[in-house]
């Protein structure tokens, strides 16, 4: 199983990315993936996750809205839509899948991680 993100970059604050993560393998594409993001010296944090079928998305606090996490299995994709974007967003961000039906808030809870992708928002 491998994941590969994209979609990083340099935006100001206020402006919008997209990242995306496309998965090798058929069973990954139904596997229950997330995006957790990580500053350095930082535990990597929760993002959004989102359920093998895409009809349940969960989101930590901090995203208040700003943020749109979904899926095309058919494309073995998930994407996470960034919007409003703040500069302590700043961050390495990873997608990562799990074979557990439920949707986890820790690292611990996924198998598979991506290599990350660089989020720089400037004020």
């Amino acid at each position: 199983v491998q994941l590969q993100a994209s979609g990083g970059g340099l935006v100001e604050a206020g402006g919008s990315l997209r990242l995306s993560c496309v998965g090798s393998g058929r069973t990954v594409s139904m596997y229950t993936k997330a995006w957790f993001r990580q500053i350095p010296g930082n535990e990597r944090e929760f993002v959004a996750g989102i359920s093998g079928h895409g009809r349940t998305t969960h989101y930590a606090d901090f995203v208040e809205g700003r943020f749109t996490i979904s899926r095309d299995n058919a494309e073995n994709t998930v994407w996470l839509q960034m919007n409003n974007l703040k500069p302590e967003d700043t961050a390495v961000y990873y997608c990562a899948a799990t074979r557990e039906f439920n949707i986890g808030y820790s690292s611990a809870d996924y198998t598979y991680w991506g290599q990350g992708t660089l989020v720089t928002v400037s004020s």
